[in-house]
């Protein structure tokens, strides 16, 4: 992509078009557009991305093949080009280089919310050290759509992306979210799902909720719900999993901590740290209240307690 390709061609109408109907496409101020893309539904798409994907004096995404089909469905005559982790090196300081002539350039990736995942972060990262805006323009993402169609609790939730591949690491890196207080979210592959629900059934506790969630937003989507131990124990007689995948896992179950135990976390903590350190770690530990913790430390110290 040259400088010179790096603007919409300036002869053709900016449009998108609904139901047969073009629809004018406005000009877009000087920004970094992350636009969000279907995941799978192409109906998924906002009024605001069509507009934005219409009017971009530039647009890149992860592979023309996929953001082809998009364009087509709606009638969108922008020509895309690629940017992804291959040649982030060689087409990012293109694309930093629109910004800096004044042009728009919009980013999606083949599916979802850019950055999610991908190596959008950078350029973002780039965009935003340089001085640029970056616009996001939101709308479909498979964590948020798998969390709240799982059924588990979403007051608080943890985004985790994909899981090592190698079952020593997974599992390691399944053994840093065993006391985080939230659901959480993963992305997983249809051949290694099987390994990973047999890894969080014994890293996360075989009695932890979770659902597994296939194809979404298309025609086959499915939310398989259970335990982990239940989970895995399906997946290990399922021979072809198809589709993309998010594993949610609820939060784990609160279980009341005895006075004596709390007393005894304290004692070990205040050994070695500061008692606002001793404090603010026995809290991580336990879920209690830091200032509650802090408080009683101070009242073992006095010989109160």
């Amino acid at each position: 992509m040259s400088n010179e390709d790096a603007t919409a061609e300036g002869g053709k109408q900016r449009s998108y078009r609904l139901h047969n109907m073009a629809v004018p496409a406005r000009p877009l101020e000087p920004a970094l557009y992350l636009v969000a893309t279907p995941i799978g539904n192409l109906g998924d798409i906002t009024l605001r991305a069509l507009e934005t994907l219409a009017g971009a004096d530039v647009l890149a995404c992860e592979d023309t093949r996929v953001t082809r089909v998009l364009l087509d469905r709606y009638g969108i005559q922008n020509r895309p080009y690629a940017y992804h982790e291959h040649n982030a090196d060689e087409a990012g300081p293109r694309l930093l280089a629109a910004l800096e002539a004044g042009k728009s350039v919009a980013l999606v990736s083949d599916a979802g919310t850019p950055l999610v995942s991908d190596p959008g972060y950078r350029l973002a990262q780039s965009a935003i050290e340089a001085g640029y805006r970056v616009v996001p323009i939101p709308g479909a993402s498979a964590p948020l759509a798998a969390l709240v169609g799982s059924g588990l609790p979403n007051d608080a939730f943890l985004f985790a992306g994909f899981l090592p591949t190698k079952d020593k690491a997974r599992r390691d890196r399944l053994g840093e979210f065993t006391g985080v207080p939230a659901t959480l979210m993963f992305f997983e592959s249809p051949h290694r799902i099987a390994a990973t629900l047999v890894a969080a059934a014994d890293v996360l506790g075989g009695d932890r909720q979770a659902s597994v969630c296939r194809e979404l937003t298309k025609s086959y989507e499915e939310f398989r719900r259970g335990t982990l131990s239940d989970l895995a124990a399906h997946y290990a007689d399922v021979d072809n999993v198809k589709g993309e995948i998010v594993l949610v896992v609820g939060p784990p179950p609160e279980r009341p901590v005895e006075q004596a135990d709390v007393d005894t976390i304290l004692a070990d903590l205040a050994r070695t740290l500061p008692t606002a350190k001793a404090a603010a770690e026995a809290a991580r530990l336990t879920g209690l209240p830091r200032k509650e913790l802090y408080q009683r430390l101070l009242d073992m110290k006095d010989g109160d307690g």
